[in-house]
């Protein structure tokens, strides 16, 4: 397949897959090594890529934003970027041959946060109730892997949100939206200084995934839950499984 077809298709993807659920990295990046990224450059330049989608799909939702009670949005915004920031620069000190060796590591837990996280966050949910300061504090540490790699992230956000009490599904999915896309802005400009994007295959890949986040924004309702999930799931496995045997 022709890499810029290749990549255009992944990003349109990738983008509906994190309007309706997340996981679009686990489709974008592995599209970029295969194109011949390297990958520490690929992680980055996949950030790029998918970070206009992130605001595509937060305007798509912007009918269903609510503060959480007792941490608003707006709170966790601040939070958010700092943690963006601290993942960024981590990836930036990481070693290419370090990185090759983590990130099979990243995307299985990736995949288990996606496949298992709901489900762990509902029983976590009957034991355990979380207060604001440690609600800043998980928002924090899940930014900092959300700068460094990020796969499964917004599904991580909202099985924490669900420990503070929050059950909204619409209001954390438009907070998914916006706070990824906020912890993703620092982490965009770093690896824009950086020289780490590659700016070709991210310009494409930019403008299909804003298609895909939008366009899954406003269709993603009306497909079952269940499936979506399913088939997500499915694409994050072999992804995994495709990368622990490329190591």
């Amino acid at each position: 397949m022709n890499s810029d077809l290749l990549l255009g298709a992944a990003s349109l993807l990738a983008g509906a897959m994190n309007a309706v659920a997340g996981g679009g990295s686990f489709v974008t990046f592995p599209a970029l090594v295969l194109s011949g990224v390297p990958s520490v450059a690929a992680n980055a330049s996949s950030t790029v890529a998918l970070f206009p989608g992130s605001f595509a799909s937060a305007w798509a939702y912007r009918d269903d934003f609510k503060s959480f009670e007792g941490v608003s949005v707006r709170a966790l915004l601040p939070v958010s970027l700092a943690g963006g920031l601290t993942g960024a620069m981590l990836l930036l000190l990481t070693p290419q041959t370090t990185f090759d060796v983590v990130i099979p590591w990243l995307l299985l837990l990736g995949t288990l946060a996606f496949a298992f996280g709901r489900e762990a966050g509902a029983r976590l949910r009957r034991a355990i109730r979380i207060g604001p300061a440690l609600l800043l504090g998980g928002q924090f540490l899940l930014s900092i892997y959300g700068g460094y790699f990020g796969g499964a992230v917004g599904l991580m956000m909202m099985a924490v949100w669900s420990l503070f009490g929050v059950s909204d599904l619409q209001a954390m999915n438009a907070a998914k939206t916006l706070l990824v896309g906020a912890t993703n802005t620092v982490a965009v400009a770093c690896f824009i200084v950086a020289g780490e994007v590659w700016w070709k295959q991210t310009v494409l890949m930019a403008i299909a995934a804003a298609v895909g986040g939008y366009v899954g924004a406003r269709i993603g309702r009306r497909i079952p839950s269940a499936r979506l999930r399913l088939g997500i799931t499915a694409v994050n496995v072999a992804m995994t499984v495709a990368f622990f045997l490329r190591a």
